[in-house]
């Protein structure tokens, strides 16, 4: 199959499914799921030819397919192009394939819901915005796709329309992300200002002619990762990301899972020969990351919300996916990406099966002893909990101790943060799960659990072998495998900006590799780290089956993350307080009292003199007459003083 006609399959499959749903979808009953679903499975099974096709293990150039000249503004011309390589195809399955897995799963989850059809069409929206997004042939498609995912949030996350909290919640995802955006425009204005071009493969290529452009590379790496900062949410820009649980729990996985929030990384390592020669730039990208991991696991630790722990876990887990891409461990950032995608999809998707069996009910000391009621969502989700805290053979282990292993190279401080987060990530996660699946139930006696309908149990079991057996990608040899498969299939994606960075930066590009039995110690701290966050969480509460408290009711420094830190409170009294204030003295004082009275007595003015002018205009020929005489008299007198 041609190219020109395999990626409008793939790309476009969404878009006919969400206006099929929008326009009809009223109509349809209960149609609209799977309507919506085949359509997403259509684009994952696009995705798959097109994988087929390429053949990523033996093609090292990318595929360009251009539909149209999108934009031609006399110098500025964009084409609605697409690029297909090893990197694209690689985020296109991930995006299709969870992504129909979440259409699959909401069809049990949303079902009897009123608004179907407009979710479903929302949803697949998304999936058409992320799908341009990652198969952008250059930065205008991307930001195309890139707001659109956007946009798309803002609709998911607001979806339920009566809820106050939902409104809010879409209002500040979208807010807080413009914010990061505006660093993302000038990114892109920066590049085709002194590149001349917006096209990767043309950026990627001038880079060595291009002086100006490199003198201005720190600038323009920081504007990019301010944009992926925002998308990725990383300190400080983290604050929608928790709030946006106010969305059905299938927004949640789509959004927090395997897309928007992938949607920063995928721009790093997209523009990796930008990001590899300002090395400085990355020092801060892992410090970001390091900071926001650590800090969201310590917010994790004090919530009762069951969607709450999920969210602060996976923006920790961004931070682990940041230090990899500070560092320059791309392989080793996507290969988290790849995994997380899996454990934390099924997480997210495994409460919503939890709050679909406790009748939307979200508190974990509400729960308890669910394990004899759900047996498949418990299964699930404790491998998912494996998988996520990083305990051997599941896929959290090899990628996040990957990631550690890079950052302990780049710096063992860096390492040492990474490790107590390990631990945290623990801690929270199984307190979430002992709480949620075992020791007495504290279910509500008007509340019967039961186990969700097959349409959604069957993502549940389809993601838990992907979180327990897409770790295999690549085992380092120190841990008996010596699989290197994603090296290799990423290996024509990077080797440019590997080859810049030797060159213009004098930067060996050699991997640095450090000896087995030195990998065998770290990845024995980091087990050490898990099994010690499950020790003392059992010790000290999990054996006395001790319910945590409110969030309101700690004391001491457990003020702090039990509250969030009060980030929200800081952001309101400094930033926004202000801009409030400055709005209301320029709408009440400046606009009103000045503008608006300027405005006014312009017209009065203008009204004034048109009222003594219209008494002129009698329409009576002897008025006319005089006046003409006048006039004449008045000019002849004028030129005879003037001869005096």
């Amino acid at each position: 199959m041609s190219w020109e006609i395999l990626l409008p399959i793939l790309v476009f499959s969404p878009l006919l499914g969400s206006v099929l749903n929008a326009l009809f979808g009223r109509y349809w009953k209960g149609s609209s799921g799977p309507i919506g679903t085949i359509f997403s499975f259509i684009s994952f099974g696009a995705s798959v030819f097109a994988y087929l096709q390429f053949q990523p293990l033996q093609n090292t150039v990318p595929k360009l397919v251009s539909l149209f000249n999108w934009v031609d503004v006399g110098n500025f011309k964009v084409d609605l192009a697409y690029q297909v390589d090893q990197l694209s195809l690689f985020m296109a399955l991930v995006i299709t394939g969870i992504g129909s897995l979440i259409h699959l799963y909401s069809v049990g989850y949303m079902k009897g819901n009123p608004g179907i059809a407009r979710f479903f069409s929302y949803l697949n929206l998304f999936v058409f915005f992320m799908l341009h997004l990652v198969l952008a042939e250059n930065l205008v498609v991307l930001f195309f796709g890139w707001e659109g995912v956007g946009l798309c949030s803002y609709l998911l996350i607001g979806f339920d329309t009566h809820k106050e909290n939902a409104a809010n919640a879409s209002i500040k995802a979208f807010v807080t992300n413009r914010v990061a955006d505006l660093a993302m425009i000038a990114g892109i204005a920066l590049t085709y200002w002194l590149v001349g071009s917006v096209s990767f493969i043309t950026i990627s290529e001038s880079l060595p002619q291009a002086k100006f452009f490199l003198n201005a590379l720190p600038l323009v790496a920081i504007c990019f990762f301010v944009g992926a900062m925002g998308k990725s949410a990383q300190f400080p820009f983290h604050v929608w990301l928790p709030d946006a649980m106010a969305g059905p729990t299938p927004v949640s996985a789509l959004i927090h899972a395997a897309t928007m929030v992938t949607a920063g990384l995928f721009l790093i390592a997209r523009l990796n020969f930008i990001f590899i020669l300002v090395p400085k730039v990355g020092f801060w990208i892992v410090c970001i990351g390091t900071f926001t991991a650590f800090f969201a696991a310590t917010i994790g630790v004090y919530q009762n919300d069951i969607k709450k722990v999920l969210a602060y876990s996976t923006v920790s887990q961004l931070g682990y996916m940041f230090v990899a891409m500070g560092t320059g461990a791309y392989v080793a950032g996507l290969f988290h990406l790849l995994t997380h995608a899996f454990f934390k999809a099924l997480l997210f998707l495994g409460s919503g099966s939890v709050i679909h069996g406790l009748s939307d009910e979200q508190d974990l000391r509400k729960m308890g002893g669910l394990k004899s009621q759900m047996k498949i969502t418990w299964w699930t989700f404790l491998l998912g909990t494996l998988a996520i805290v990083g305990a051997p053979p599941f896929s959290g282990f090899f990628s996040k101790d990957l990631i550690l292993e890079k950052a302990f190279f780049f710096h063992p401080v860096f390492f040492a943060m990474g490790v107590v987060t390990a631990f945290l990530t623990t801690f929270y996660m199984f307190r979430l799960t002992f709480l949620a699946f075992t020791g007495k139930s504290r279910v509500s006696h008007h509340v019967h659990p039961h186990e969700s309908p097959w349409t959604m149990t069957l993502p549940l079991v389809i993601l838990s072998l992907g979180a327990a057996f897409s770790g295999y990608l690549l085992v380092p040899e120190s841990l008996g495998g010596g699989i290197d498969f994603l090296e290799k299939y990423f290996a024509p994606v990077f080797a440019k900006g590997l080859l810049y960075s030797s060159q213009l930066k004098n930067v060996s590009v050699e991997a640095h590799h450090l000896t087995h039995e030195l990998e065998l110690l770290l990845a024995v701290l980091s087990l050490g780290a898990i099994l010690l966050g499950v020790g003392i969480y059992w010790l000290f509460f999990g054996k006395k089956e001790k319910l945590p408290l409110d969030e309101s009711a700690y004391t001491g420094w457990r003020i702090l993350p039990a509250n969030k830190y009060f980030i929200d409170e800081i952001i309101q009294n400094v930033f926004i307080g202000p801009l409030n204030v400055l709005s209301e003295f320029l709408s009440e004082v400046v606009e009103k009292l000045w503008i608006d009275r300027v405005l006014t007595g312009t017209a009065r003015l203008s009204g004034g003199i048109s009222s003594f002018l219209r008494r002129l205009q009698t329409g009576t020929v002897v008025d006319y007459a005089f006046l003409i005489v006048l006039g004449t008299v008045l000019i002849l007198s004028v030129f005879l003083w003037r001869g005096i």
